[in-house]
């Protein structure tokens, strides 16, 4: 009898991870979990914890605002450069980069009402960032923190780079609001915030390869930027 029940709990036990799909490992001293959304990609999200906070450990990759609204994908260099409404792009429209670096989103996407970001989740403001630079001790050297290392996808020198967040930031370039063009991939890499700063820019947070620096930026709201989620 005591073996019986001992496996109905472990039956149990089991029903509800895999529901879930929670799985708990470690990334040097940080926190990692990997968990499926349950959304339309179904997707995979590991975070790390830095400081206070907890960030997704990759950029978002999804097709659909949160109440399963289509994202439209724009491709056609005109038509992103005059958008005033969200859409989302591969850098170059290549899918082979946006396995890599996730996709790029206009800051209209960002700040959508229907929710780009997954639940229990949401984009960081401008003041989140800085909380983010302030624990790692500064702008001019958290963005070493934060970059992956070595020179797979950054391009020499890669200064400062430890990824000892976690973090592991990525030069994904960015789209130009102006011509619809694309911008420094390997370089540089460039994150919303949520946070308006005129009537036509937004801040964003950005990480190059010849400086440590996590540097505060403002850029139009129709470029095309990536965005990393921060835990509610």
């Amino acid at each position: 009898m005591k073996t019986l029940i001992l496996l109905f709990a472990a039956v149990l036990l089991f029903a509800a991870c895999k529901k879930n799909q929670v799985v708990v490992s470690t990334n040097n001293n940080n926190s990692t979990t990997t968990l499926t959304t349950g959304g339309e990609e179904d997707a995979k999200i590991v975070s790390v914890v830095i400081g206070t906070q907890t960030w997704m450990a990759s950029n978002l990759n999804v097709t659909k605002y949160r109440n399963g609204d289509k994202i439209p994908q724009v491709k056609n260099a005109a038509t992103w450069a005059g958008l005033q409404s969200g859409a989302w792009c591969f850098y170059n429209n290549d899918t082979a980069n946006g396995n890599v670096y996730g996709r790029l989103y206009n800051w209209y996407a960002v700040n959508d009402p229907r929710g780009l970001a997954p639940a229990g989740w949401h984009i960081p403001t401008d003041a989140e960032w800085t909380t983010l630079a302030n624990y790692l001790g500064g702008e001019f050297v958290a963005g070493g923190q934060m970059k992956e290392t070595g020179t797979t996808h950054w391009l020499p020198p890669n200064t400062g780079a430890t990824n000892s967040t976690g973090f592991t930031g990525l030069p994904g370039g960015w789209r130009n609001y102006g011509t619809g063009g694309f911008l420094n991939i390997n370089d540089n890499g460039r994150w919303w915030s949520t946070t308006v700063n005129t009537v036509t820019t937004a801040w964003d947070r950005e990480l190059t390869n010849n400086s440590a620096r996590l540097r505060r930026s403002s850029g139009s709201r129709q470029n095309g930027f990536y965005v990393r989620c921060i835990k509610d």
